[in-house]
């Protein structure tokens, strides 16, 4: 009896267990857009080069999207308009709907064959290598707050002896190799520069002290998640840069997320429940929600 006793004791404290640890390793996804990833190099641009619809941009711009989803830490945002947008100053920047907005290029592209001939054999080998730039701007500031380039490589070789072995043609996959090695020097410090800040929303809104926030199921929110709401700082203006800058916010309170809505990240908000001081509903913009 004891030992059935024991068991069910067990049993409880794993089931309570189970869900917190859950949420624990529960991961918010952060709303990244990818803006202008332009191409700098003269690497195939001739008389009727068309910088839209330059193959090596498109490239470069499915590679880094492919990597960043495959990572399940972003939701990825397509703005046809981006370029416009973050021209605009601060409004422009709030129009965006990201958190994050990464800006790139590629720098340096160049291809190159080898071949090496003897009495009996032959070797060709095609090379390219590949140089991309990275900038991370904060949509909220406009601050970048990452900027790096690497560099890629990707090669492939043929070998023939007495006329018999392999030919090496043109391969226009070493281009997507050596730009995707470029980008995975960089997307890493992307993912950890994005995660290492909190994650931020505001309250939208307040209908009969129900508290309605952006963000729902698509970023990874759930009944129950629970946020600490802070209240803006001061904006004090740097005499060395002339950058204004805001002072750390105040808690004010918590809220708890009772449901979510919508049909896309960019549509979707939650319902939620606040406890604390009392918000100055006329002034919801003066208002911030993280989750750290």
């Amino acid at each position: 009896m004891k030992s059935i006793k024991k068991f069910l004791s067990i049993m409880l404290v794993l089931m309570v267990a189970l869900p917190m640890a859950a949420q624990g390793e529960r991961t918010i996804k952060r709303k990244v857009a990818i803006g202008r990833f332009s191409n700098e190099t003269q690497y195939a641009k001739g008389m009727f080069y068309d910088k839209e619809n330059d193959p090596m941009r498109k490239q470069a711009l499915d590679i880094l999207s492919s990597k960043l989803a495959a990572s399940e830490k972003f939701i990825l945002l397509e703005r046809e308009d981006l370029d416009i947008l973050v021209s605009e100053a601060g409004e422009g920047m709030n129009k965006i709907g990201a958190d994050y907005i990464i800006l790139g290029s590629i720098t340096e592209f160049g291809r190159k064959t080898e071949g090496e001939q003897k009495v009996f054999s032959s070797t060709k080998t095609q090379t390219v290598e590949a140089g991309v730039s990275i900038r991370l701007v904060e949509a909220s500031t406009g601050l970048i707050i990452y900027s790096d380039e690497a560099k890629g490589y990707a090669e492939t070789s043929s070998k023939q002896t007495m006329g018999i072995g392999g030919s090496a043609g043109y391969d226009a996959t070493l281009s997507d190799k050596a730009i995707s090695a470029a980008l995975s020097q960089l997307v890493e410090n992307i993912i950890n520069k994005c995660m290492d800040k909190p994650w931020k929303s505001y309250i939208l809104s307040v209908e009969e002290d129900t508290y309605i926030i952006s963000g729902g199921t698509s970023q990874g929110l759930a009944a129950g998640d629970k946020f600490t709401v802070y209240k803006k700082g001061k904006v004090v203006k740097n005499p060395q840069t002339g950058i204004n800058v805001e002072l750390p916010g105040t808690k004010t309170g918590e809220i708890t997320i009772l449901s979510s809505f919508g049909d896309t990240p960019d549509t979707e908000l939650s319902f939620c429940s606040y406890e604390g001081e009392a918000l100055d509903a006329e002034n919801l913009t003066n208002y911030y929600i993280m989750d750290k």
